[in-house]
């Protein structure tokens, strides 16, 4: 277990205030921003600068040196003939350079994230490890940056964050996002999560490199910008904000990035379930990215949650917010649904939803025309989302998770259902929908293989139609395998898949669940 902390105490003069109805700025600082996180095309996933998407997958099962649970990533280089298992690298906190070592329940890629934190064109990975014990703190959790250099993520200067008050159960570095959200910072910004608050960092820019240079020197220093606590009852987190009056205090879950106004900054989602009077409902915040000149919008309270995910869903230009209640309650705290999907479009005064900012979005079910399937209690429809143009047709399409779908008599097999954008918004025209069990799918659908537990478009290739990945992390008991589904110029395709386990690496899979978490 830590002991010490690894990272700058020093104080940004910025502001994040998450009650008064600020956006996200910073004081200027001497270095211009970096572009990330905004659009669907501007992914952040490229940690060897080559203008090749990357993939990041955790496995927070994981046994590293015999220590179960300790928890580990893989990172699969793309190039021009995409990605697959041979240019690639695995990470745990036994790899050289990064903080700490494996220990058992740390859960390393537990949770992920990626942005150019140091602004040198090259983008780094954030490891979330919510279950590292610090001191005396149980699974108090903490973060860890990987660095992007001309060969890829190196564990070299590797960056450790944590709260500066650990306690027990904080499980900090729980959700993570990164993006440009100001003018003012070298690099990306990034937001990490935990029980008790938000934290966003800024770090230094990158040092000066000479043309050989292959891997970054002394690590970043991190920079505390700021943090907000989450005030309300005790085991209950609270958000609030300026609209709706009636929007209540969230228990905050996870976080994703879009830019709702197009603007040119991200706005930031804190996405989570509502307590007090009505519990467990999906509500979400949204808090506004903006130039340091620049009057911003105000914060906004959304129904939907805790799920999320972002894209151009109409083509409009402006980042669509889609969000996923897998589990939405009846008045007795029980799973009264299948699960809904919302969407929220863009708009230049944020995202809108039937009837403007601030109102309920368009609700999808399984019931929903044209879905295919039918709205079934515990089928976890929404419980992960992510949105890509699979066809390149200007219209991102949204490929919705629902890892707890029997198939058949075979109990939570699960699937994942893909419904495509269009200039009216996502539709279910030619929805397509893909279980174990769909023709030229690896595998079978066997009970608790919770297939479709993350979806994640991606590019590797670069020919800007967005492929899918699918992981099932209950396969093989718990081992997680990760599916592959490939694009082209009528979108996703079950033709050529493939899937790949922690073997494919020469790594253990043991209980891994491998695909727990897929950077998206």
């Amino acid at each position: 277990m830590r002991t010490i902390r690894k990272r700058s105490a020093a104080v940004a003069a910025a502001a994040f205030l998450l009650v008064s109805g600020a956006a996200i700025t910073a004081a200027p600082g001497a270095y211009a921003g970096t572009p990330g996180g905004t659009h669907a095309n501007d992914r952040n996933t490229d940690f060897n600068g080559d203008g090749y998407d990357d993939v990041l997958v955790g496995a927070p099962g994981a046994t590293v040196s015999g220590r179960t649970g300790a928890g580990l990533v893989t990172v699969q280089y793309g190039g021009p003939k995409g990605m697959g298992t041979s240019n690639a690298r695995v990470f745990s906190q036994n790899s050289t350079g990064v903080p700490g070592g494996a220990e058992s329940g740390d859960g390393f890629g537990r949770a992920l994230s990626t942005g150019d934190l140091d602004g040198d064109g090259y983008d780094d990975a954030i490891v979330g490890v919510p279950g590292e014990d610090l001191g005396a703190a149980s699974n108090a959790g903490g973060a860890v940056v990987l660095w992007g250099t001309p060969k890829g993520l190196s564990g070299s200067g590797s960056v450790w964050l944590q709260s500066d008050e650990p306690a027990s159960g904080g499980r900090f570095g729980s959700a993570l996002a990164a993006a440009r959200f100001t003018d003012t910072t070298p690099g990306d910004l990034l937001a990490v999560l935990d029980r008790v608050g938000l934290s966003i960092y800024q770090f230094e820019a990158a040092p000066t490199r000479s043309d050989t240079a292959t891997a970054q020197d002394a690590g970043r220093q991190a920079e505390l910008a700021t943090r907000q606590t989450f005030s309300a009852p005790p085991a209950a987190k609270s958000l609030t904000a300026a609209s709706p009056d009636d929007a209540p205090g969230i228990d905050p879950k996870a976080l994703t990035t879009g830019d709702y106004d197009d603007n040119g900054f991200a706005d930031l989602v804190v996405s989570g379930t509502s307590v007090g009077a009505e519990p467990g409902h999906g509500w979400s915040y949204v808090l506004p990215g903006s130039a340091s000149d620049a009057d911003p919008l105000p914060i906004l309270a959304v129904r939907g949650g805790p799920v999320v995910a972002s894209g151009d869903v109409n083509g409009d230009g402006f980042d669509d917010l889609v969000t996923g209640e897998p589990h939405s309650p009846n008045d007795g705290g029980e799973s009264m649904t299948g699960g809904m999907v919302g969407v929220y479009y863009g708009s230049a005064s944020g995202p809108a939803g039937q009837e403007g900012p601030g109102t309920p979005p368009v609700w999808w079910t399984q019931d929903s025309a044209g879905v295919p399937g039918s709205n079934e209690r515990g089928d976890g429809f929404g419980a992960d989302l992510s949105v890509g143009d699979s066809n390149r047709d200007g219209f991102a399409d949204v490929a919705i998770g629902v890892p707890q779908e029997d198939v058949g008599s075979v109990a939570d097999a699960g699937l994942f259902t893909v419904l495509r954008g269009s200039a009216k918004g996502m539709t279910a025209t030619g929805a397509w929908s893909v279980t174990q069990n769909t023709a030229n799918v690896p595998g079978a659908a066997e009970k608790g293989d919770r297939f479709g537990g993350q979806v994640a478009f991606t590019d590797p290739n670069d020919d800007g139609r967005f492929g899918l990945l699918a992981a099932a992390p209950g396969e093989n008991t718990s081992d997680g395998w990760v599916w592959v589904f490939s694009a082209g110029s009528t979108g996703l395709t079950t033709s050529g898949s493939w899937n790949y386990g922690l073997g494919s690496f020469g790594t253990s899979g043991a209980d891994a669940q491998y695909g727990g978490a897929i950077d998206d």
